[in-house]
Order: structure tokens, then C-alpha cells, then sequence
């Protein structure tokens, strides 16, 4: 299940979490970012076991800023409130699974 994260909730969700959390960060009008869209909401499904988040980086500037993110999409891992792995840009399924051990 892929949950959409907020400037105001991203502590509690994110940093919080007492599982991994693979954090995409997008933008509507972004091509590649709606490619990308169904692959992690097909891995959300396929892995209970990680957190799946969305992050809209137009609704959340200052969670992007922190993040550094200057080119999306990006997925972020995280673990225990800290930022693991990075993947910038489209990628295909099998290269995302990475992110998740």
C-alpha cells in the first residue's frame, strides 16, 4: 500500500517508522515520475514488509529541500529515520528491489 506523505505527517510516517520506508518523491507533471508510479504501487503490494510513501515535491518543498532533491522521480530508502539508498530517475522494477534489503 503506497501512503501520501505530507509535510505534516512525514516525521510520524518516515523517520518513525519501525520498518523500512522506500519514500518517492514526484510531481504531477512529471513523465517519467508517472511512469514510475505503478511500479513502486506494484512493489507496495508485492512487499508488506516495506513502507511505500509518496511525496509530491510541488505540495512538499521544504521535505524536498531537506532531501536535496533536485531531479525526480527519486526514491529514497530509509531505516530507522535515516536515508540508506538512493535511485534517481526511472528504472525498471528489477532494479528497484534494491531499495528494499
Amino acid at each position: 500500500m503506497l501512503i501520501k506523505v505530507t509535510e505534516d505527517n512525514f516525521e510520524e510516517e518516515v523517520l518513525k517508522s519501525d520498518k523500512r520506508v522506500v519514500v518517492d518523491f514526484n510531481a504531477d507533471w512529471c513523465g517519467p515520475c508517472r511512469m514510475l508510479a505503478p511500479v513502486v504501487e506494484q512493489l507496495s503490494n508485492e512487499h508488506p514488509e516495506v513502507k511505500f510513501a509518496s511525496v509530491n515535491v510541488d505540495d512538499c518543498g521544504e521535505i524536498a529541500a531537506e532531501y536535496g532533491i533536485n531531479s525526480i522521480p527519486c526514491l529514497i530508502a530509509f531505516e530507522k529515520g535515516e536515508e540508506i539508498k538512493r535511485s534517481l530517475g526511472f528504472k525498471p522494477k528489477a532494479a528497484l528491489l534494491t531499495l528494499l534489503v
